[in-house]
């Protein structure tokens, strides 16, 4: 039994200052914590959230409402140490998916002069941007949606810009807009979105966005495994019984760029950096740390592995994540004075083996099309540019084909949930072999041209995939980690 220290929700009832679209896991065990955190410091706050979640598990939102919004996040050491928070500052839950009501509901709190800060979490896919070129999708059938019906919208884009468009109207001044998914720049890609979408509608609004709209980058770290059966009867025998609870590791990390003209809680106080510049920070962890959960999501899954304490509990697979840590993601970093990439990299390793998480690497496998340009194609092309070998990511895009084209060890039947997975099915039906890996690497959308017509790049891609299908896993592995 571990020991639990229990931390409950403090202070008076806060006023809602923020929005956040994407009421999932992380929301609630990231943002929601720090905003927490400062309720019970300050006693009171202007900072409480309305959270919407657009897309499914209604459930969820129910459970919340019939909970006055309140519910627990176990943060876990490892098996033997956990805290148990309360959580009281998410004051309204939004659902606004298919067979909601509660679009206008969410618009109207948009809009309203108190909510001075949008954030968001709503995947990589959410923003409905080209994963290589960073352009608007405007066939996305969310984007064309929007377009007929610009105020009931559907997608993330639309909701801020109509919500955008109703306080211009109301002579409001904008709220800061602040993503909060593993992007690069996702500030910078949070505006193009917002502003492309506007530009097809009203190039008056879209030119104000412009002018008068900020929507700062930030970087968000901590793992939150999605919460299945195994997490639930943890969560029994901490005696919380609370079904919209969320179990996450003990570290976090939130470094925010400083720019709220509005204004912002005072997070610097609960631990967040905020900083000028945040993209070397984003950047570390979208290589670091996603682009090895990527590597060993895909070809774990390959090995046979659920986890990724799993994954990283085999030796070989271990000493590949080293190596691709060391040698193609650390050398593409230019990072501040004082940031050691080495002991990034082995904190890293010490928070894939915390076995209290059972993070798992299909959850981690998922919209691999709009991960990968982030994670390992930028890397890349650095790595080329530079004359260094692409070996581990070179292995990590063949493991990615593979795992979108043939059965799984143990899951003949495995679906890939990827907004690509139609492309996928057709590809795999009408090609094989290195044929096959030339068809995946002229995807435009998910590689782009400066990458995937360099021929360095699709002979390592193609060398990689023909010793798996070759060799099989385990016997390509045990050569490619051996020392030389």
């Amino acid at each position: 039994m571990p020991v639990v220290k229990r931390v409950p929700s403090t202070g008076a009832a806060p006023q809602i200052g923020i929005v956040h679209l994407g009421l999932g896991a992380f929301h609630r065990a990231h943002q929601a914590v720090y905003l927490q955190r400062h309720l019970n410091r300050r006693g009171e706050s202007d900072w409480g959230l309305c959270s919407a979640n657009l897309r499914s598990n209604r459930t969820l939102v129910d459970q919340l409402r019939g909970q006055d919004g309140r519910y627990h996040v176990a943060e876990f050491r490892d098996r033997e140490q956990v805290t148990l928070r309360e959580i009281g500052v998410l004051r309204q839950a939004l659902y606004v998916g298919e067979g909601g009501h509660d679009l206008e509901l969410l618009l109207q709190r948009m809009a309203e002069p108190q909510t001075r800060i949008v954030t968001l979490t709503v995947t990589e896919k959410g923003y409905c941007l080209s994963p290589s070129s960073g352009q608007l999708r405007s066939e996305d059938p969310l984007i064309a949606h929007d377009l007929a019906h610009p105020q009931a919208p559907r997608s993330a884009p639309g909701i801020v810009l109509e919500a955008l468009r109703r306080r211009r109207t109301a002579g409001i001044p904008p709220f800061t807009v602040l993503c909060c998914d593993n992007m690069p720049d996702n500030g910078q890609r949070t505006r193009q979105a917002v502003s492309a979408l506007a530009a097809l509608q009203d190039e008056r609004l879209a030119r104000w966005i412009e002018q008068q709209v900020a929507f700062p980058s930030c970087m968000v770290d901590r793992i939150v495994p999605a919460m299945d059966g195994e997490s639930f009867r943890r969560l029994e025998q901490l005696d919380c019984h609370d079904p919209a609870a969320v179990v996450c590791e003990s570290f976090s990390q939130w470094v925010i760029e400083d720019h709220f003209p509005l204004g912002r809680p005072d997070w610097e106080v609960e631990g967040v950096q905020m900083v000028k510049d945040v993209r070397p920070f984003e950047t570390m962890k979208l290589r670091m740390l996603n682009g090895s959960h990527s590597l060993l999501a895909y070809v774990g899954l390959l090995a046979g592995h659920e986890s990724v304490f799993d994954a990283v509990s085999d030796a070989n697979l271990a000493r590949l994540f080293e190596r691709y840590m060391a040698e193609e993601a650390a050398p593409t970093l230019d990072m501040p004075a004082g940031i050691d990439l080495s002991l990034y990299a082995r904190d890293l390793k010490a928070r894939f083996a915390n076995d209290s998480l059972q993070h798992r690497l299909r959850q981690i496998a998922m919209d691999g099309s709009q991960k990968l340009p982030q994670r390992w194609l930028l890397g890349a092309r650095q790595l080329l540019d530079q004359g260094r070998g692409i070996g581990c990511t070179a292995l990590g895009i063949a493991a990615w084909i593979h795992y979108c084209t043939r059965p799984l060890p143990g899951h003949p039947m495995h679906v890939i949930d990827d907004p690509l997975s139609a492309t996928f099915a057709d590809l795999a039906g009408r090609f094989d072999g290195a044929s096959l890996v030339e068809a995946f690497l002229d995807l435009d959308e998910v590689f782009p041209a400066a990458l995937s017509e360099r021929p360095a790049f699709r002979e390592a891609v193609q060398g990689a995939y023909g010793a798996l299908i070759r060799d099989g896993i385990d016997s390509f592995l045990q050569t490619f980690v051996a020392p030389n």
